[in-house]
């Protein structure tokens, strides 16, 4: 077995650290801790001085490790190569799973993929070498089912280059998605800063039944909370219904936190947490945490009067649960699977389902592929397979080998299933179509996080809809929206109708074992003095990077306005995925797909604006910025609500900052997005009078007063220089607090690390 860093004595020292700085902690707030607080708290830089405000203060914290995975690395890696280290501060691991095109199938696509990706691979492999970083090659698996399996444990804190790292809270680990100079900082021996979340606690009574799945759970949350509910929150579970809940299952429930724009997602430990460590070969671990159980969960009196502890609090009863669909578009957008025919019908969506596809990140454990088989099984014997296109991608090759022995995989296949790599695939833009044209409206069904236009296909027609893995088959065997699981009819090969029974409960452990996998994991070598990092100077991939210039000192003044987006504005409309990924390590590249899926509030078009030095109207965005920059100019953005959602990608910050982004001005900020923004010296501001957002008109110049004064909790002056000569001022507010102006003044925060170290 390969040395992985989440040994006992780094757990030992974990829990040892916890209790002594929990100790300092309860003499100051003299009150029960949940369990979020515990392991926050108790990763405090210094709990005896730190303030302690909810939602106020700002957290020094010292996570125990980092993970990235391949599309973010590049970029983290590049800005860690400038703080001057020689090695990481705390473990830390790269998995090669975001770059590898879903087409063919897994043995073609994995072939395609070493060739293409060749030289990005070799850069993150002799990076990870070269500075003591475990390295996960392509085909290992997916980064948050890798994670689980070998690094998470109860009462951990770790941060990861992906929104989706919460998905280790189903280990009871406060895992947090960040963008990569978030992480840079923990690598480089600093303190990771955030602000003190607020707390969600949803109190889960009863268990699961039938078709009822953990997946259920979330988007039954996401119901209740929307896409803006966890922003600057933490969502704890708690209650009896916990236990009766896998850890693999939490997993998928913490995994989609990530879409309330929680900073994270946990549940306490539990009997099913120490089966899963022992099933993965870390029996000490399971030991360790049992030893400490009184660290691991929340203090007697928090479940006895919740409403004191939590800001929010949500019942659900998991025994009458049904299970749900949420979509098209947003996430948020949830009803039990048993409306959906008549919403498809009012809404006019089309109900003929052009693909089905399970697996990923959120929904790839055993207990997950065992569910699908079951009804797989039920249609093989019915003779019948899958009226859709189905595919499917095992979370980590450790799965796919277990699936593979114990059947699933033979049963999936039997009905028509594609088994593609272990890898992100379609989830996040990685799949190729030949069956739709673009611009195609169509429905697909998929039981992966997210599903905001153009997310998994870079068509902004396909309509996608989310449930679980089982959900997810009994519709691809309909082939249509207009059915419900749970009483509709199939027709069996012989003309007769049947209706599926509700999926078998599966077991979350294999009955012998997981089949054991380190395919494809380079641990550190032991001595990296003579390794050299790999990035040719001509490459079209990687580009070694060139610090931000500081700021001048001065106002910002009659900077043009480059963009005012209308509605939803996420990270893959402000910087897209698919393939754009390739360039995910060449920073002036992948700029050129700047706010290309952003909606221009002015034209109702996506990706295009007014240049307003040439005069000349739909241009693409990042054609407009380049013509700013080579002019001298900075430039400002203005958004709706909840600017910048969905996924952690610093690319969504560092491109508009490359092309000469001074400021972005919106309605709300998503967290992630807002920090990554500080992280690179654009300000980011928010309207005192959200109003103030229709004044914005589109050959206006935007100064920004009062920057010479920049400090905490103040506000400055927006102005807007209209066309006709005319001007409208108004209020806007910040987050910044005292380091994070220091941040602004040296043009980046990496600019003041690499000062600093």
């Amino acid at each position: 077995m390969p040395v992985i860093e989440t040994t006992p004595a780094l757990v030992e020292k974990v829990y040892a650290d916890l209790s002594a700085k929990l100790e300092v902690v309860r003499g100051r707030l003299q009150r029960p801790l949940t369990y979020a607080e515990k392991v926050l708290l108790g990763h405090l830089d210094d709990p005896a001085g730190q303030e302690l405000e909810p939602g106020e203060s700002y957290l020094l914290l010292r996570p125990d490790r980092v993970a990235m995975q391949d599309a973010t690395a590049q970029m983290a890696l590049l800005q860690f190569m400038q703080s001057g280290r020689d090695e990481t501060a705390v473990p830390t691991s790269v998995h090669c799973d975001h770059l590898i095109q879903a087409y063919q199938g897994a043995s073609a696509d994995m072939s395609t993929a070493m060739t293409t990706n060749r030289e990005v691979y070799d850069f993150l492999r002799s990076c990870s070498a070269r500075y003591g970083i475990g390295f996960w090659g392509p085909g290992a698996g997916i980064i948050h089912q890798v994670v689980l399996e070998k690094y998470a444990f109860p009462g951990g804190m770790m941060l990861g280059t992906d929104s989706h790292t919460p998905n280790a809270g189903g280990l009871g680990m406060f895992a947090c998605g960040v963008g990569g100079a978030d992480a840079v900082d923990v690598m480089a021996g600093f303190p990771w800063e955030v602000l003190y979340p607020r707390l969600v606690g949803v109190h889960l009574t009863g268990s699961l039944s039938g078709w009822a799945s953990p997946k259920d759970v979330i988007l039954r949350v996401l119901e209740e909370l929307t896409v803006k509910g966890g922003t600057n929150r933490v969502v704890e579970y708690f209650g009896p219904g916990c236990e009766s809940i896998s850890c693999t299952g939490k997993g998928t429930i913490t995994n989609m936190g990530a879409e309330l724009g929680a900073t994270t997602s946990i549940f306490p430990f539990d009997e099913r947490m120490a089966t899963y460590l022992k099933a993965t070969e870390r029996e000490e671990l399971a030991d360790l945490a049992k030893a400490n159980e009184i660290l691991l969960g929340p203090d007697p009196g928090v479940q006895a009067e919740p409403a004191q502890f939590f800001d929010v609090v949500i019942e659900i009863d998991l025994s009458t649960l049904e299970p749900y669909l949420v979509g098209p578009h947003t996430p948020d957008l949830a009803r039990p699977v048993s409306k959906i025919a008549a919403e498809a019908k009012k809404e006019g969506y089309p109900v003929k389902l052009s693909s089905a596809l399970i697996g990923s990140c959120t929904n790839s454990s055993y207990e997950d592929m065992s569910r699908a088989a079951d009804l797989a099984q039920q249609a093989s014997a019915k003779g019948i397979s899958s009226k859709t296109p189905l595919l499917c991608s095992p979370g980590s090759e450790q799965i796919h080998l277990t699936i593979k022995r114990d059947g699933q995989m033979a049963a999936l296949e039997a009905i028509g299933a594609t088994v593609l790599a272990n890898a992100c695939g379609p989830c996040i833009g990685q799949w190729k179509r030949d069956d739709i044209e673009q611009g195609e409206r169509n429905s697909i069904i998929t039981s992966y996080n997210r599903n905001f236009p153009k997310r998994n296909d870079g068509n902004p027609a396909t309509l996608c809809f989310i449930g679980s893995p089982e959900t997810v088959i009994a519709y691809a065997l309909a082939g249509t929206l207009d059915f419900n699981p749970m009483t509709d009819a199939l027709e069996a090969s012989d003309g007769s109708r049947f209706v599926l029974d509700p999926p078998a409960p599966a077991p979350e452990i294999p009955a012998s074992g997981f089949v054991i996998s380190y395919d494809g994991y380079d641990a550190p070598p032991a001595d990296s003095s003579g390794i050299s990092v790999k990035v040719d100077p001509d490459s079209k991939r990687i580009q070694l990077l060139t610090p931000f210039p500081a700021w001048d000192g001065k106002d910002f003044a009659e900077l043009p306005l480059l963009l005012k987006a209308k509605g939803k504005c996420t990270t893959d409309h402000i910087s897209m995925a698919g393939p754009w990924l390739r360039f995910r390590g060449h920073l002036d590249n992948i700029s050129d797909n700047a706010f290309l899926g952003a909606v221009n509030a002015f034209t109702g078009k996506a990706g295009e604006g007014l240049d307003q030095l040439s005069g000349e109207s739909g241009v693409p965005f990042p054609k407009v910025a380049r013509h700013y920059k080579q002019e001298g100019l900075r430039w400002v953005v203005v958004g709706d609500e909840n600017y910048g959602e969905g996924s952690s990608r610093e690319h969504a910050a560092m491109c508009p900052r490359h092309l000469g982004a001074a400021a972005v001005i919106v309605r709300s900020f998503a967290r992630i997005h807002e920090s990554n923004l500080k992280k690179q010296g654009v300000l980011p501001l928010t309207f005192v009078d959200a109003s103030d957002y229709d004044k914005v008109q589109e050959s206006d110049r935007v100064s920004i007063q009062g920057l010479g004064s920049l400090a905490p909790d103040g506000h400055l002056t927006a102005m807007l220089h209209h066309k006709d000569g005319s001007e409208d001022s108004f209020e806007v507010a910040h987050t910044l607090n005292v380091e994070q102006i220091g941040w602004f003044k040296a043009g980046s925060a990496l600019n003041l690390l690499r000062e600093q170290a």
